[in-house]
């Protein structure tokens, strides 16, 4: 069970974010933290920022964005149910993403895996798209 802290309480930003299961290790979140890919109340922090419950972070990972407002405090990661208790993600937030996950599903709809391997001649063909003065 996670437990939360006083409302007075803070915690280190790297610690925060992986307790929250934003990232899998501590040093993944810290590397995130210091390449800019999180921002507390729009501005870039450092890995040993204090959260307290109340604080708006924006966080990127991969072609995913959050933007959530911290609910409570662990320094222990524990199962996923409870980590969620943790922050509250906006609706506007959770509409964009969701948003950008159906136009990627739309985009590779098309697409098909051919189901052997190209022969020979298709992978000359190959070769030449990828090489426009080979044609």
């Amino acid at each position: 069970m996670i437990e939360t802290a006083p409302s007075s309480a803070s915690l280190r930003l790297d610690v925060w974010l992986w307790a929250a299961r934003f990232f899998k290790t501590r040093s993944l979140a810290k590397h995130a933290v210091e390449t800019g890919k999180v921002e507390i109340g729009g501005q870039r922090a450092k890995p040993s920022r204090s959260v307290r419950v109340g604080d708006a972070l924006v966080i990127a990972r991969g072609e995913e964005r959050y933007e959530i407002t911290v609910l409570g405090l662990s320094e222990q990661r524990g199962p996923a149910a409870a980590a969620q208790t943790l922050y509250a993600e906006s609706e506007a937030s959770r509409q964009a993403r969701e948003a950008r996950l159906a136009a990627r599903r739309a985009e590779r709809a098309g697409y098909q895996a051919p189901e052997t391997r190209p022969d020979k001649r298709a992978r000359r063909l190959i070769r030449a798209l990828g090489d426009i003065d080979a044609m």
